[in-house]
């Protein structure tokens, strides 16, 4: 935790089905300094339609939009190889469930947190169902509308269970002048809840800005190598990338120390008293 802000790494699904990638991007998530891995987890014939399923899609798994689908899930042996994978590397994970049978599998896990997708803050009986888990859940308001967000904020608090919203605008990549940083603050004023920030653009600018603005969590995809299969690997940031997000997270807060409003410092005494030195 960088100024106290939990820093997310999130896999998602840029794993693309694959064990090694999936273990060197702990690897690189742990080696940055994250706090945290996520996963998205569904249960592809709950979440899609029969016909959506099988329409037409190359990928490497085949030339359906189930066979890639289904090519993206991780298996419920790989998910328990994941859990000793982390608790060995002593880093959190948790996952992002698109469905009520998928909420329940996480259950095998003791995991700390839930994390709502934007696709997903819009579907009340699946908030009741999370905020009925009792574990502390961040809550994506990407694509969501005030009500939206109101509504998703009264079923937890109505359930007691704690939460925070990540502030976050679901396009990939995200511009920067889409990001409006400012609705941090508004969403904090509003809802009186601790907000965090979900990032999907290019590059850790617009995430170290979040960073000064008093968020309680920073979530940013993870990649291998942003060239890779898959429609979230854009706009993810490989290990060079995120060494220099929290490595410059580490640097502006220690830039912004604290209000020493006419101290100077011994080296700029010894400074001062060469360039002062012609002044009588």
């Amino acid at each position: 935790m960088i100024n106290n802000i939990y820093l997310i790494a999130e896999i998602g699904i840029n794993h693309n089905g694959d064990l090694k990638i999936t273990k060197k991007l702990i690897d690189n998530a742990k080696e940055a300094n994250f706090d945290a891995v996520k996963f998205q987890k569904r249960t592809i014939n709950k979440v899609y339609s029969k016909e959506a399923l099988d329409a037409k899609r190359e990928s490497p798994w085949g030339t359906t939009n189930r066979e890639q689908k289904e090519g993206l899930e991780l298996s419920e042996n790989e998910y328990e190889e994941i859990d000793k994978y982390c608790k060995k590397k002593n880093i959190d994970w948790f996952a992002s469930a698109w469905d009520l049978d998928s909420l329940d599998f996480l259950d095998k896990f003791s995991l700390k947190f839930n994390k709502i997708a934007s696709a997903m803050i819009i579907d009340k009986k699946f908030l009741l169902a999370v905020a009925k888990k009792k574990k502390h859940t961040f809550i994506s308001t990407g694509m969501s509308t005030t009500n939206d967000i109101s509504d998703a904020v009264n079923i937890f608090k109505e359930n007691e269970c704690s939460f925070e919203l990540m502030h976050c605008v679901s396009t990939y990549p995200m511009k920067p002048e889409d990001a409006n940083l400012k609705t941090i603050q508004t969403l904090k004023d509003k809802f009186k809840c601790k907000v965090g920030y979900s990032g999907h653009e290019n590059g850790v600018s617009v995430s170290l800005a979040a960073s000064m603005l008093g968020i309680s969590s920073l979530e940013r995809h993870i990649t291998l190598d942003r060239s890779m299969y898959g429609s979230d690997q854009s706009a993810s940031l490989e290990f060079k990338g995120m060494k220099s997000l929290t490595e410059s997270m580490k640097k502006m807060s220690l830039a912004l120390g604290e209000s020493k409003l006419g101290h100077i410092t011994e080296e700029e005494k010894v400074i001062a008293n060469k360039l002062r030195s012609h002044i009588k």
